[in-house]
């Protein structure tokens, strides 16, 4: 079985699955159906990569030097969690700083840094790394072996990421009329919080709701941007935000 293949199979599992449980976190969390990520559809892919460095991760189990196995166990689950936490870090900076996005906020998390990482959801990820060695490490090749042997399966993985690379396509250039709004005007946007805005709006227009195409709207996506920004809200914490800034200025001198 090909590293590749093996890969390619993580990555669509993880990232659906990442999908489905960010979708059931954030309506516990905000009693409202968001579609989490960028991207129109069921996919968030940085759960699907994660779950493709957690598989490698599993191969430097036998090089951890103990030789208590439930020892090794929690150090490799750490090990995970950690590079896990890394990866959602470097991601979350790339959007913040590149593409003037937050996908994610954790600023009222106890311990975080720059809102993108904090300790709650690292042991959150600690949790998981322990759920995918117990629950689907020992199972992949089986599933592998028996999906490669029916010839759906090259097709379905192909169609996957055939639709994949459209959705990426037709997001990103949605992204990038975020970003020159927010580089117009000098302030990240909190895309959950837009996407939820864009829904009231519809909501108010008596359009339907969208789920997964959250972003489609009879109002250009501009208009939703001077709306979002003139809402009390956002003013509110930017009001905040440029008070701490303010402050840590002060503290300096």
């Amino acid at each position: 079985m090909s590293i590749f293949l093996i890969l390619a199979f993580l990555f669509a599992i993880g990232s659906f699955l990442g999908w489905v449980l960010e979708v059931i976190y954030r309506h516990f969390a905000s009693k409202k159906w968001i579609n989490p990520g960028f991207l129109v559809g069921p996919w968030l892919p940085i759960y699907g990569f994660s779950l493709c460095v957690l598989y490698l991760l599993t191969l430097i189990e036998s090089y951890i030097p103990t030789e208590n196995k439930i020892v090794q166990k929690i150090i490799l689950f750490v090990i995970m969690a950690i590079v896990i936490t890394c990866i959602e870090y470097i991601a979350g900076l790339i959007f913040i700083k590149k593409m003037k996005i937050k996908l994610w906020d954790y600023t009222d998390r106890p311990g975080n840094i720059k809102g993108i990482i904090c300790p709650l959801f690292s042991f959150y990820w600690l949790l998981l790394s322990a759920a995918y060695y117990f629950l689907i490490h020992p199972h992949i090749l089986d599933m592998l072996q028996w999906l490669s042997n029916n010839l759906a399966f090259s097709f379905c993985i192909g169609l996957y990421f055939g639709i994949f690379a459209v959705d990426l396509a037709y997001s990103f250039k949605i992204i990038f009329h975020i970003k020159r709004f927010a580089e117009e005007k000098q302030i990240v946007i909190r895309l959950e919080e837009f996407k939820s805005n864009i829904q009231e709006n519809n909501k108010k227009k008596g359009e339907k709701f969208r789920f997964l195409f959250s972003y489609r709207s009879s109002m250009p996506i501009r208009e939703h941007l001077e709306q979002y920004t003139d809402s009390s809200s956002f003013k509110k914490r930017l009001k905040s935000i440029h008070a701490h800034i303010k402050e840590r200025n002060d503290t300096k001198k």
